[in-house]
């Protein structure tokens, strides 16, 4: 079931909280093994929630999400759970407070927290302390990451929804490979507040959920503006779902399509196809297709791997044994207890970031490195602006790749950066998005993604929902493999 439905069914007493929850965890219990999404499964606790809300509903004081179960990748703060970032040196620690998403969800029932890559450093899932996750269309391949748990927890129906973050395509792209839908807000539009940091000027909260209606529906109850978070703009928060109902065409949309994204060296000529498909699909439903040209999105993936590691180098500063986290236990001076915490604690990916952050910080190099790519950055949310003034839409694909196998790209940091080549140009803008399946290749999965203009979100999700009615009936069902 979606969450629509689930609703509908808590609503009319079709179905208690309790049974709800008794199933997705018993679902949790036969898979978790095999697919490896969860860090941390919360039962009991589910449990307690699941009684208090079905009080809730029998008094009638229930809100939008009451019930509802969910999932959040362990990089949210949950007050009284164990929180890692799928780090070691995190391994243990109990937050004294929960993110302002999670505390919106308060009467939704948290199942558990979900794996991804090490401080949302990686596009695999690969880079955990607790091992990779597997992708539940093919047990030998990548979820995609870094909300690789939370993409598969929701493809595999153990939640009918999911946390993640977005920082460079963290939740487009994991949802790409596991054919379900993957939104990204625009930046600031959810509260970042007891989410931990990786890049503080690109991460975004979103979610994961079956159908563009529920994206939607979520969205209302998340967005809006957080006093603890100053990047949360006092924008007015739409009736996203309203937006959504009824539509059915897509008559006086103007859709574009950016020449740079279909001309990558790379892309997989059967994807290509599959998204020409969908352009096609859009002009037959109404919209005016219309080319047009983001100049400098081929400097976008340079851009970023200086941005991104400079600021994760400044983040993951405070993990220094002192405060929090697990301290190096054979430690004997104070230099050793900063030096081998970070050493044992850190895994080979926030290590590498950490050391390229540093460098590009340094002095002599700021100028030539970081500086550059701040204008760099500036210049593709330029595109993006122009671009947008023309067309109402962009439509582009989200991976240039179909699921690669686990281990394929391990070694190789570059072609595994490679993989974020068409989601990273709109988190340097910080514009919305959404990750919508368009059918499988080779028995895989692969999307498209809509961008819209910043806090143009209900307009994204009414396109994004009219084409994925329209393709519904066309799309090929693979089964899962567990």
């Amino acid at each position: 079931m979606n969450l629509l439905d689930i609703r509908k069914k808590l609503d009319s007493k079709e179905i208690s909280v309790l049974e709800l929850t008794e199933q997705y965890l018993e679902r949790i219990s036969d898979t978790n093994a095999t697919l490896n999404s969860f860090i941390t499964v919360t039962a009991e606790h589910a449990r307690e929630r699941a009684t208090h809300a079905q009080a809730e509903i029998d008094a009638g004081q229930h809100s939008a999400l009451t019930g509802i179960p969910y999932a959040a990748k362990d990089l949210f703060c949950t007050r009284g759970i164990q929180t890692t970032g799928a780090s070691k040196i995190l391994k243990g620690y109990i937050p004294p407070y929960s993110a302002t998403a999670i505390e919106k969800c308060h009467d939704a029932v948290l199942l558990g927290k979900t794996n991804m890559d090490e401080f949302a450093m990686g596009s695999s899932t690969e880079h955990s302390a607790y091992g990779p996750t597997k992708n539940p269309y093919d047990l030998e391949r990548v979820p995609g990451g870094t909300s690789g748990g939370s993409s598969a927890a929701v493809a595999a129906g153990l939640v009918p929804f999911a946390f993640g973050t977005d920082t460079g395509g963290s939740i487009r792209q994991p949802a790409s490979f596991c054919n379900i839908v993957g939104f990204k807000p625009t930046y600031g539009r959810i509260s970042r507040y007891g989410v931990m940091p990786t890049a503080s000027s690109f991460d975004t909260v979103g979610v994961f959920t079956q159908t563009v209606a529920d994206s939607a529906f979520l969205l209302h109850e998340l967005a809006g503006h957080d006093p603890l978070d100053a990047t949360t703009p006092d924008v007015a928060v739409d009736d996203y779902l309203a937006a959504v109902h009824g539509a059915t065409d897509l008559k006086g949309v103007r859709i574009g399509i950016p020449k740079e994204y279909f001309s990558v060296e790379g892309f997989d000529p059967a994807i290509k196809k599959k998204c020409e498909a969908v352009i096609a699909l859009c002009e037959r439903l109404g919209a005016t297709i219309q080319e047009i040209s983001l100049p400098n999105t081929p400097y976008s993936l340079a851009a970023y791997y200086i941005l991104n590691p400079s600021e994760v180098s400044s983040n993951l500063a405070r993990y220094d044994g002192m405060q929090y986290g697990s301290r190096a236990a054979d430690a004997t001076t104070l230099e050793e207890v900063f030096v081998k915490t970070r050493e044992q604690g850190f895994g080979p990916e926030a290590k590498r970031r950490i050391m390229i952050g540093t460098f590009c910080l340094s002095s002599g190099y700021y100028d030539a490195y970081y500086k550059k790519a701040q204008q760099v950055r500036t210049l593709v949310k330029q595109d993006f602006e122009h671009a947008l003034q023309i067309v109402d839409i962009i439509l582009a694909p989200v991976s240039p790749v179909l699921p690669f196998k686990i281990g394929e790209r391990s070694n190789d940091p570059v072609e595994m950066y490679l993989a974020d080549i068409f989601t990273l140009p709109v988190s340097l803008a910080g514009i919305p998005a959404l990750s919508l399946p368009i059918g499988f290749v080779n028995r895989l999965p692969t999307s498209v993604q809509f961008i819209a203009p910043q806090f143009q979100e209900s307009r994204l999700l009414r396109v994004a929902h009219v084409v994925e009615q329209a393709a519904a009936l066309d799309r090929e069902h693979i089964p899962l493999a567990i």
